[in-house]
């Protein structure tokens, strides 16, 4: 068995790679697991489980929920509910454990198994290899005892538990802010969050117009989104709207459109509410967590603000680290994940929104107005395969080539080689004044990998 954690949870194709019996199994070495490390001490564990939208979680929720009952777990099933609001009750309500069935932005035939552990974090890493461990234990079906009789774990529903989800994103804003008056289009990628994001809108006398929320099991994130864009585009300026929320499949990101149909990035995003939690006394250190893969503007934006940036790895899990690390407050990510740990444990695209459109009633700016804080340079990606990774930063003659390209660019460009973490792959990226500029550089670079890390 290889490797079954990424970064965020298990995923694969359902049905293929993650199958009703992989499902099960990690479910049931996940509830020994814990009981084993003392997690759920002397009482009897309850587990929460949701999901979103797609076919194929209708099958996984059962496998999980009979794993999990069958290890002694007591399990309410949440049914469709965002990735952050399965973290954010298995915190309020004192769950010992949360599950979350989601592929998150990937196309309809992935899915995906997501922990949170008591409290609402992720699990560590620590965890997560004691459960591939136990997972690969070849007494996985026999090895770990069950509970028989009136100890096995009991099932109910109980998907009321989505207006306790809807009432904190709202009390998030601390002193009711009223959003009346502003007209939001809200892009719900057929995803698992077509009734919570609306009603928490709705909530605060926001005018919503709905598109793409209406989930089949088969539609989700398909050709809507966060990550296709054009039609919240085209729905913003036929509805005169001030702005567009685009989330994806499990609703942990957001991205944004202007009212002229302009697309706001997570960078722009995280640099709006760095500087109304600066301006409010809540950004902790007066510090944002971004990754490296932040565009340069950004770092731009946020030096001439006097804000400080910490940068981390790619990936919403290192950005989390690094923020409870420094007791940072705000952290995220140019796909749109930002995390507000004053109100969250992970991304919350919905939470994101609602805070996005309260600093523009705050402020009394436009969406474009305040985006303008910062200014995107062009950044160029090229991908570069078949070639030894390992050997991107310790090649001198790459590096000789590096360090020219930068000495080009200086304070007006960067340059990032980065290996990726599955493949035979460098990915290169270039920031520039200029596209052509980055092009140029990107390119010229990306010749010198393939030449210097050629298998």
């Amino acid at each position: 068995m290889g490797r079954l954690f990424g970064t965020d949870g298990v995923r694969g194709k359902a049905n293929e790679g993650l199958t009703a019996e992989l499902a099960l199994g990690l479910s049931l070495a996940a509830a020994s697991v814990l009981a084993e490390s003392g997690a759920f001490g002397d009482r009897r564990p309850r587990a929460l489980v949701g999901r979103d939208p797609r076919a194929s979680g209708e099958f996984l929720e059962a496998a999980v929920v009979a794993g999990l009952a069958s290890a002694g777990v007591d399990v309410v099933r949440l049914g469709i509910l965002p990735t952050p609001g399965v973290a954010f009750l298995t915190g309020a309500t004192s769950a010992d454990l949360g599950v979350m069935i989601s592929a998150s932005h990937n196309p309809m035939p992935d899915n995906g198994i997501k922990f949170f552990a008591r409290g609402g974090a992720k699990l560590g890493d620590d965890l997560e290899d004691a459960i591939e461990a136990r997972m690969a234990d070849e007494k996985i079906n026999g090895g770990i005892p069950r509970p028989t009789g009136g100890d096995v774990g009991r099932i109910k529903d109980d998907p009321a538990l989505v207006e306790h989800y809807i009432a904190h994103l709202v009390s998030s804003l601390g002193d009711p802010v009223s959003l009346e008056g502003i007209k939001v289009v809200v892009d719900c990628a057929n995803g698992a969050a077509y009734v919570a994001a609306p009603a928490a809108f709705e909530a605060q006398g926001a005018e919503v117009v709905r598109i793409h929320a209406s989930p089949d099991g088969a539609n989700i994130n398909d050709n809507c989104g966060s990550t296709h864009m054009d039609s919240l585009r085209t729905a913003v300026l036929e509805h005169g709207a001030d702005l567009g929320i685009a989330l994806d499949g499990d609703a942990d990101r957001c991205l944004a459109v202007d009212a002229k149909g302009m697309i706001v990035d997570g960078d722009q995003i995280l640099a709006i509410l760095a500087l109304a939690l600066r301006d409010t006394g809540r950004l902790k250190n007066d510090t944002v967590v971004a990754t490296v893969m932040s565009n340069l503007g950004f770092l731009h934006s946020m030096r001439d603000n006097g804000i400080d940036v910490e940068q981390t790895k790619v990936g919403d899990r290192y950005v989390l680290e690094a923020m409870l690390e420094g007791g940072f407050s705000l952290g995220g990510e140019q796909s749109g994940h930002v995390i507000m740990m004053e109100h969250a444990t992970t991304g919350d695209g919905v939470l994101t929104a609602l805070h996005l459109m309260s600093t523009m009633v705050n402020t009394g700016k436009t969406l474009a107005d305040l985006a303008g804080v910062m200014t995107r340079l062009p950044q160029v990606l090229v991908n570069v395969s078949d070639v030894d990774k390992a050997g991107t930063d310790s090649d001198p003659e790459l590096s000789r080539v590096v360090a020219d390209a930068e000495r080009e660019l200086g304070d007006s460009g960067r340059v990032l080689l980065r290996p990726s973490g599955t493949e035979s792959v460098v990915r290169v990226m270039v920031e520039a004044k200029t596209l052509e500029s980055a092009n140029d550089v990107a390119y010229r670079l990306a010749d010198a990998v393939r030449s210097r890390l050629a298998l």
